[in-house]
This record gives C-alpha cells, sequence and structure tokens, in this order.
C-alpha cells in the first residue's frame, strides 16, 4: 500500500469510526517516543521552550530529577490534556503537546535510562491506541462533542494567517501595519479566485512574514549606517575602546555559551536520530507540527503546512537558540524545520518505506546542521537586533491571534453541541478560569471547557434535562 492510499483510509476511518493507524505508523509513534524519553533523561532536549532554561541547573547538579520533572510538568500540564489532547481527538492526528511533552516528563522523571525508554514506549502506546478508543466513546454519546471541537478549525487557520499583521503593527507601527493587512486581504482574495484549490492564507500569511522580516532588515542597515556615521566621526582612541568593547563583548558571550555549545556538539548523532524520527513521524501523515497545521494535515493539505509550519519556525528560532546556548539542551524537534521537512517527502515520495527512509535521512541532516551551526546563529543574531525583535513578535503575534481562534471556535463548538446553551457552558467556564487566574492556561481554556460542556450536556441528556439538536 502507497503512501497515500494508507493516509486516505486513516482519514477515512477518523471520519466515520475512530481514528486508525497503519501498524507502521503505530510503531514508529513508539519508537520515537521512547527515544524522545531517553533524549529528555539525558538532558539533552526538551520540547517546552519555558521548561529549557531550568535545564541548567539540573546539568550542573544544582537541581535534582524530580524537582526538574516537578518544574516542567506544572509548565506542560495544561498544554498536554488541555490543547494536546483535545486537538488530536478533534483532528485525528497527533501533536507535539501529546507526543513531546508528556515523554519529556516522564524521561526527566525516570532515574533509568531503560525506564525512561519503557515510559516512553508506554505513552507512545497509549497515543496510538487510547485516541482511538477515547474518540469511539465520546462519538458514540448523544452530545458528540468531539466532532464539535472541529468547528474551531475555520477561525484558526484564517485567523493564523494575519498573524505577521499583528506583529508588524507592534514592531513598526500602524502604517506599515495596515500596509502589510492590505496587502494579505489582497493576496487572499486573489488567491481564492485564482488558485481556487489551494488555502489562501497560507499565501497570505507567507508575504506578511516576508514583510516583517524586509522591515527588519531595513531598520538594520540603517541602525548599521548610523552607528557607522557615528564611529567615523569619534577619535582614534575613542573607535579603539568601542572595538575592545565589542570583542570583551563577544569574548564574554563565547565564555557563557561555550560549553553548552560543545555540549551539543558532542551529542549531536543522537540529536540528529531524534530529528530524523520527527521528520518521519511528520511524512507519516498521523501528526501536524501546530494548531493550524494539524488542520491541514487532517485534511490532506501537506504542502500549506509545510508552508506554514516553516514560517512560523522564524518567529522560534532566537527564542531556541538562545535557551540552547544557555542551558545545553536543545529542543525535540530543534528549530521545527523538520516538520516541512517530513510534510514536503509525503507529497512527493508515494511508498511509505521509502518515504519513512527519505524523512529520517533528511531530518537527521537538518537537525545535525542546527546544532552545528547554533554558536554562529547565536553570534549573527547578537548582531542584529530588529531580527531578534521580529521574532518575538512573530511568537507573540501568533499566541494571540490563535488564543482569539481558539476563543471563537470553542464558543462555535458550543453552538454546534447545544445552541445557547452550549454557548453559555463554553463561554462561562472560560470566564470562570479567567477569574480564577487562568489554573488553565487561556491557550487550552477554550478546548477544555468545549469537554466539560460537552460532558455536562451529555449529563443532562441523561435526565431528560436537554435534548441534542439532530
Amino acid at each position: 500500500m502507497d503512501l497515500a492510499t494508507t493516509v486516505t483510509a486513516a482519514s477515512a476511518a477518523t471520519t466515520s469510526a475512530g481514528v486508525a493507524f497503519e501498524p507502521w505508523q503505530a510503531g514508529l509513534v513508539i519508537v520515537l517516543c521512547a527515544f524522545a524519553a531517553l533524549i529528555a533523561n539525558a538532558a539533552l532536549a526538551v520540547f517546552n521552550d519555558g521548561a529549557r532554561p531550568f535545564m541548567l541547573d539540573y546539568i550542573q547538579g544544582r537541581s535534582t530529577r524530580p524537582a526538574t520533572a516537578t518544574i516542567v510538568f506544572g509548565l506542560s500540564a495544561g498544554f498536554i490534556f488541555g490543547l494536546g489532547a483535545p486537538m488530536a481527538l478533534s483532528t485525528g492526528v497527533l501533536n507535539p503537546w501529546l507526543v513531546f511533552l508528556p515523554v519529556e516528563i516522564l524521561g526527566l522523571l525516570a532515574p533509568w535510562r531503560w525506564l525512561a525508554a519503557g515510559a516512553g514506549a508506554l505513552w507512545g502506546a497509549v497515543c496510538v491506541f487510547g485516541l482511538d478508543a477515547a474518540n469511539r466513546v465520546a462519538t458514540a454519546m448523544p452530545v458528540d462533542f468531539i466532532s464539535a471541537l472541529q468547528e474551531i478549525s475555520t477561525p484558526i487557520l484564517w485567523l493564523f494567517a494575519i498573524f505577521p499583521v499583528l506583529a508588524i503593527t507592534r514592531q513598526f507601527g500602524r502604517t506599515k501595519g495596515l500596509v502589510a493587512l492590505a496587502a494579505e486581504v489582497a493576496v487572499i482574495v486573489a488567491s481564492m479566485r485564482l488558485w481556487p484549490d489551494l488555502f489562501p492564507g497560507s499565501a497570505a500569511m507567507a508575504l506578511g512574514v516576508v514583510l516583517l522580516l524586509v522591515f527588519a532588515v531595513l531598520r538594520d542597515r540603517a541602525a548599521k549606517r548610523a552607528e557607522a556615521a557615528e564611529l567615523a566621526a569619534k577619535t582614534e582612541e575613542e573607535r579603539r575602546a568601542h572595538e575592545e568593547q565589542q570583542a570583551a563583548t563577544a569574548a564574554a558571550s563565547d565564555q557563557l555559551f561555550g560549553p553548552s555549545a560543545d555540549r551539543l556538539r558532542r551529542n549531536a548523532p543522537w540529536l540528529a536520530v531524534l530529528g530524523g524520527l520527527v521528520a518521519a513521524l511528520a511524512a507519516s501523515g498521523v501528526f501536524g507540527g501546530g494548531e493550524a497545521t494539524s488542520f491541514l494535515v487532517a485534511d490532506g493539505s501537506y504542502t500549506e503546512a509545510a508552508q506554514v509550519d516553516f514560517l512560523r519556525a522564524f518567529g522560534f528560532v532566537p527564542l531556541i537558540a538562545t535557551t540552547a546556548l544557555a542551558s545545553g539542551a536543545y529542543a525535540m524537534a530543534g528549530f521545527t524545520f523538520v516538520y516541512p521537512v517530513g510534510y514536503l517527502v509525503h507529497v512527493f515520495v508515494d511508498s511509505w518505506p521509502l518515504a519513512m527512509g527519505v524523512a529520517f535521512v533528511l531530518g537527521a541532516l537538518v537537525m545535525a546542521a542546527e546544532v552545528y551551526l547554533l554558536s554562529a546563529l547565536g553570534r549573527w543574531l547578537q548582531r542584529r537586533p530588529s531580527i531578534r525583535d521580529a521574532a518575538d513578535h512573530i511568537r507573540n503575534a501568533i499566541t494571540e491571534s490563535l488564543g482569539l481562534a481558539i476563543l471563537v471556535g470553542s464558543l462555535m463548538a458550543g453552538l454546534a453541541m447545544g445552541d445557547g446553551l452550549g454557548i453559555a457552558l463554553v463561554g462561562g467556564l472560560y470566564l470562570f478560569n479567567e477569574a480564577l487566574g487562568r489554573p488553565v492556561v487561556r491557550m487550552a481554556a477554550g478546548p477544555t471547557a468545549v469537554i466539560a460542556a460537552g460532558i455536562v450536556l451529555n449529563l443532562l441528556h441523561l435526565v431528560g434535562l436537554f435534548t441534542p439538536a439532530a
């Protein structure tokens, strides 16, 4: 069976009777989870960007394994149960929050390598078989909140495409922001008429990210010219002092980041294997690297998914590079460029054994290259403050746009489940979470509220107080 036929069959199974994995897909997930847990156990990589800075204390012996695992669990639990699980149930494909966050907790918690690998493999089996079981149970209920969760897809896909406008406006002002918004809308309208088979938002988002990077490069160039002019006006002694200060700053940076970079380079072969496995999973057709790409992969739009995750990665490169150089622990998926590599292999290679091999080799090469170039990239980013700022604005804009999209989609899911009562339950639970100080992170609060509201509606139906819509 070729790769396209396999994934088409899996998609059909998802929409009709649960989430079906082919044996080779299930095996790949289990192997990846086992190996990722081993990598986490050795403190070589974690997925949660917020957890990475805490790894330095563990690596240098200032923190214990249980204490570090507890911190990581606290940072990750909301994303696992509030975002990863609902997204997987609604799309029928796995995602990083459901795959990587639990295995890094298990890997950090396990005192022995064999136990870490075993726990990771067990979680992989839970993902493969538990997802199907949970989907079947939920869709058999009178109020099908899993199908209702699919309402989130439309606002996510369309609002995610607009995040560059927000980033540009925040960094470069309202005029450039309005120009970017007009340009993106024009591209969306043109795409809908000229290329109806392609998702219009992907082309618009690409234009927005290009405009953001162009504006950042132009600002850095202008700053360099101003600095050069100011330096030229100084005396020879002042110029020498300026050069000595720059050299001292670079030396301090190398001294601070050098040991971490050396540690990662020494372990580059292991990280390369991890990158190869992640790329193979992305090529398998049962994994999406983000909120938008999960729905695109579920829809079979792999080229658009590759474009979305490729552009999204630019917002995380400086953060991942900085935290990796500071802590000595890399990211489970690197800079996430291995995701689009896997999607494109899925598009161009039909046979699944060949696709897995090609994706593994390419993903391993990409991850190894990232590790070896990490120090050079860190130095390059230090000289380009506008590029660093642009990446920060991209991340913040992604979070804001997706937060709005998930909230709107969750309310739409509430409407699909129970009309006005469904909206009241979902919206009320969301606002209750806000009033409590967000014990469930905002990004995950909407899907969590949908599931909780679905359970309540089913209980009301059981006692005869609610009748589901036909």
